[in-house]
């Protein structure tokens, strides 16, 4: 028997709200850089999709789709983003 390894493996959807390349390269260093003590499951830019997501459709957080983050991760860093001024910051 061969020992297993815990991987994720993800399919990439693209939404109406999805980020292009060139945009998340103007977002990115805006977003708040934080220690981490282990490695993220879900990078700032797919949390940031969902925020989007959200957004764009008014739908209820927990009404996000399955190949997005968690709603509770991606709310929880809505809340730190907009309290962290990030979101303020990025419309100027």
């Amino acid at each position: 028997m061969g020992s297993w390894s815990k991987s994720i493996i993800r399919v990439k959807c693209t939404y109406s709200s999805s980020l292009t390349d060139f945009e998340w390269e103007i977002i990115e260093p805006l977003l708040p850089k934080k220690k981490r003590t282990k490695p993220p499951i879900w990078s700032n830019r797919e949390i940031l999709d969902g925020v989007l997501y959200q957004l764009k459709k008014g739908c209820n957080w927990c009404d996000l789709p399955k190949e997005l983050p968690p709603y509770s991760t991606v709310f929880w860093h809505y809340k730190q983003w907009r309290a962290e001024g990030v979101i303020e910051k990025s419309k100027n």
